[in-house]
């Protein structure tokens, strides 16, 4: 799969995890990381779990979401729509990212939410997997730190958890 043949993938929350995207989508193979201006990173996407997702609304000029700009083999997208809800949890859009390796400006999909609730907080597992994905691709030390500073709940449900978690074992316990 060449670049050109490629659909071109912005992750900013729990799939800027490598092993997390590659679980869901196979072929996921990352290119740079990025950044789209005029958005800004929240958890008050409704998730089915009854927590808190990322979403990347509009907002101030000011106002930046970093992420992880992926390939992906366009016969794999109906699982990244899947994973995601597509429909159902989000909506589809393209956004112009600048890459910060620097390479070319890039236009590539993300999702939005479109189940919103501000009162919604997310899972600790779930956060954790933000952080990974974004200390895996060194984001800025100032950007970590704020998703540090997210509010989480621990999950009632413990082998949703322990699942979750699991994605980033690497057998060297």
């Amino acid at each position: 799969m060449t670049t050109m043949e490629a659909l071109l993938y912005f992750a900013y929350g729990s799939n800027m995890s490598s092993r997390r995207l590659r679980q869901r989508v196979p072929s996921a193979r990352v290119l740079d990381t990025a950044v789209l201006f005029g958005h800004r990173l929240v958890w008050h996407k409704k998730g089915t779990d009854g927590s808190g997702k990322c979403d990347i609304p509009v907002a101030g000029e000011d106002d930046v979401v970093y992420g992880v700009l992926y390939a992906i083999d366009p016969a794999h997208k109906p699982r990244l729509d899947r994973a995601e809800g597509l429909g159902v949890s989000y909506e589809q859009k393209y956004v112009a990212l600048r890459r910060l390796g620097g390479g070319q400006p890039a236009t590539a999909l993300t999702y939005y939410a479109i189940r919103i609730d501000p009162a919604y907080v997310p899972y600790d597992w779930y956060r954790d997997h933000v952080l990974i994905g974004a200390r895996e691709h060194g984001l800025p030390g100032r950007y970590i730190r704020r998703i540090e500073s997210v509010p989480t709940r621990e999950d009632a449900d413990a082998r949703r958890a322990h699942a979750e978690r699991r994605v980033h074992w690497t057998g060297n316990w």
